[in-house]
């Protein structure tokens, strides 16, 4: 596209506004101060400079750029995330919910229809889906490329704009006033020393004046343009796999499992959970309080968890018992978390007396004959156990959590063991097609009719589960370094100002123009206080003026 030339001889960019150097309006004409006909006053937002979104839209690249480039369509962008974040609040996040649930059976069973829409929608885990991550990306796409099609041209113009301008650009501005005046190099010098206390940087040019200060306030937008970019960039890298990690581990007695969240490099033994109470009668009086309203006379003092962290030393292969070399031990309470390698567990919740193990006898219903006695691993069944001489155990069904759902079937709510039941089937000699027997707590069913043998309850053992967090977070400091910019930038465009002052003679008559991004008020004061004690006139705010003159008419 060709340039533009103004009559000053300066060669503008197509889509200029008015002429970087002399200030001249290219596009539109001036003030007809003599039919007092008054345009519009300059847009000077960016400086009239040529933005490329308003200049090229040819290509594809172009269409895009001109697309991510307005500010209607960042708006929307985030019109939308703050609709979908705001569903995403409607129930509890995945990460919230119960561990011992599945999320479909868990909202379908909490909040009805309207619950199982919500997780099929996938609004169960909001914050990590692809379409939510698009429309962050979006946004940071949009930011990126609004600040650049602005600051670009906004700082060129700003770098060299001249001291000498045109006319018209200062009659265009909103502060604008001329008059006549008998000794202007004297005011003049006098205007000059008043502005330097007011600490204005002021450059000369043909006997005119330009004062300025506070330019830096005009990058404020685009350094919360770079904070946020930042931000959401860390929040972004979350997604990343070894980035960030905020897992649970439900973890028993006795027990050492891989540790969620370091694919398989470490593991954690749980030695002992230990819960201490404070009891009625035996605690300092500032207790009793407590103590009273407790109810039962006991309030929970500590629960830790003694754990002992190992690290794996070979490659992993399915199916083989890892090698692990101890790493350290430490007891786990609540607010004393055990770190490590950027790794910290906290304990946060536990279960007392759960079901580990259940062992039961095949009897003889008529001599009580006793064939034998299974344990049964609540946590990891097994499907066949052999009695010998002839005589074994089938489990063909498990219900960790047993209950009878709406078409009167035995289900399970959940994988943790907290209401077991069983479908056994008892081989024997006598019986080589097997006898199925549905045994539960306090429960025993033959639903083939009567049976020859059955299952007898034999004993149960429980063991305490401790519940703790694993977290690692390395995009903490860039979601710091994000806020932080992003706070300097709200300072910077919030209590500084870019003003300026143009003040210029044409023979006798001196021409004072102002403008400022924002507080007019405080323009207007500086300006009154600088032409003081002078021969040159206050300027008049034009649109004040105006409103005025509405009123009056």
């Amino acid at each position: 596209m060709e340039n533009v030339k103004c009559e000053c001889g300066h060669v503008n960019p197509h889509g200029t506004i008015f002429c970087e150097a002399c200030g001249k309006p290219v596009q539109g004409e001036e003030i007809n101060q003599d039919d007092n006909e008054k345009k519009k006053l300059l847009d000077m937002r960016y400086e009239g400079s040529a933005r490329r979104s308003q200049t090229y839209n040819k290509t594809i690249v172009d269409k895009i750029w001109n697309f991510f480039s307005s500010v209607k369509v960042g708006v929307w962008i985030i019109v939308v995330l703050l609709i979908a974040s705001a569903l995403g609040t409607v129930y509890p996040q995945e990460l919230y919910i119960p561990p011992t649930m599945s999320p479909a059976d868990f909202y379908e069973q909490e909040y009805g229809i309207t619950g199982r829409l919500y997780y099929q929608l996938g609004f169960h885990n909001l914050y990590g889906s692809w379409w939510y991550m698009i429309l962050i990306a979006m946004l940071g796409i949009s930011l990126i490329i609004c600040s650049i099609d602005r600051v670009v041209p906004l700082y060129k113009a700003l770098k060299k704009q001249g001291v000498t301008r045109h006319e018209s650009f200062l009659k265009r501005q909103r502060v604008y006033g001329k008059n006549t005046v008998e000794n202007i190099d004297n005011d003049f010098e006098t205007v000059k020393q008043k502005l330097k206390k007011k600490h204005y940087s002021v450059r000369e040019e043909n006997g005119n004046i330009l004062a300025e200060k506070g330019r830096f306030s005009r990058w404020g937008p685009y350094v919360n343009h770079c904070g946020l970019i930042i931000f959401l960039i860390g929040a972004m890298l979350r997604f990343v796999p070894g980035m960030y990690v905020d897992e649970v581990l439900w973890i028993r007695e006795g027990e050492t499992a891989s540790v969620p969240g370091t694919h398989g490099k470490y593991y954690l033994e749980s030695e002992r959970f230990l819960v201490e109470v404070y009891e009625k009668g035996k605690e300092k009086e500032v207790f009793e309080d407590a103590l009273e309203l407790a109810g039962n006379g006991m309030v929970v003092k500590n629960y830790q968890t003694d754990v002992t962290l190992y690290e794996r030393t070979d490659e992993i292969i399915p199916g083989v018992e890892p090698e692990l070399k101890k790493v350290k031990s430490h007891e786990i309470r609540v607010n004393e978390p055990l770190k490590h390698d950027h790794y910290a567990f906290y304990q946060v919740d536990y279960k007392l007396n759960e079901f580990s193990t259940m062992s039961f006898n095949m009897i003889d219903k008529e001599t009580n004959e006793d064939f034998g006695t299974i344990t049964i691993n609540l946590r990891d069944p097994q499907e066949k156990y052999d009695l010998g001489n002839g005589y074994s155990i089938e489990l063909a069904s498990y219900f960790p959590d047993f209950f009878f759902n709406d078409e009167g079937e035995p289900a399970t709510k959940t994988k943790i063991p907290n209401n077991p039941a069983f479908v056994f089937k008892m081989f024997a000699p006598d019986k080589p097609d097997g006898e199925i027997s549905f045994v539960a707590i306090q429960q025993n069913i033959e639903p083939m009719g009567d049976n020859k043998y059955k299952m007898a309850f034999a004993g149960i053992e429980m063991k305490n589960v401790s519940g703790l967090t694993v977290r690692r977070d390395f995009t903490l400091w860039i979601l710091a370094v994000g806020g932080a910019i992003f706070m300097i930038g709200v300072i910077q465009g919030s209590y500084w100002h870019h003003r300026r002052i143009w003040i210029q003679r044409k023979n006798n008559e001196v021409i004072v123009a102002g403008h400022t991004n924002k507080n007019w008020f405080g323009l207007k004061n500086e300006i009154r206080y600088v032409l003081a004690d002078t021969g040159i006139s206050e300027p008049i705010d034009q649109v004040d003026a105006k409103n005025k003159e509405n009123k009056e008419g």
